[in-house]
């Protein structure tokens, strides 16, 4: 079992890596960076990571874990119906991708292209990230269709893979452009595929 600062100093290594590589990305960014952020020994990280790459994966599933929370907490809001959660879980998404802020903003998005091919086991981890996003997605429009806020869907799992495929696209162009009517722009569309406006 490891020991509690063991642990610490592993998620503390995480933490502040998180943002750098967010800004930077993945390849960019060298242990040494990270680890005099840290204030960790260049020695010591191979007791917390395998590599480089074990690394990444920790980082990734790290991220998944606290999105997973986040998203949760987005989707679960009382006194809300599931239409209302699913446009305020989009809202926060252009939000937090128009904003210039690297800290919060998507893991996914950013390291997706860069290490797909250059990684199995971050692309492993990626790919199981992303499709717990789409799996909560699809619940949240299968409640909407119970609670009459949304339109019936023939298969709520399909559309939730278009919605998040067209966000993950819409973010990419964001990156792009530097501004954020591509995101807005899915807001929109989102908004019409959910039968929420005309």
């Amino acid at each position: 079992m490891k020991s509690a600062t063991t642990t610490d100093v592993r998620k503390h290594i995480l933490d502040t890596a998180k943002p750098i590589i967010s800004g930077k990305g993945f390849v960019a960014v060298g242990l040494n960076e990270i680890l005099l952020a840290a204030s960790v020994p260049k020695g010591s990280f191979y007791h917390y990571f395998k590599s480089k790459e074990g690394f990444g994966e920790a980082l990734l599933e790290t991220y998944f874990a606290e999105y997973s929370v986040q998203l949760e907490a987005v989707l679960t809001q009382p006194g809300q119906s599931a239409a209302q959660r699913l446009m305020r879980y989009w809202q926060y998404w252009v939000d937090i991708e128009a904003d210039s802020d690297p800290k919060g903003k998507c893991l996914a998005v950013k390291l997706a292209a860069e290490v797909s091919d250059l990684s199995e086991g971050m692309r492993k981890v990626l790919e199981q990230g992303t499709d717990r996003i789409i799996a909560r997605i699809a619940h949240t429009l299968e409640e909407g269709i119970t609670d009459g806020s949304l339109q019936p869907w023939t298969e709520s799992r399909e559309a939730a893979v278009i919605l998040y495929q067209l966000w993950m696209g819409a973010s990419l162009r964001a990156k792009i452009t530097r501004d954020r009517k591509p995101l807005e722009s899915a807001l929109v569309a989102t908004k019409r595929m959910l039968g929420l406006i005309d």
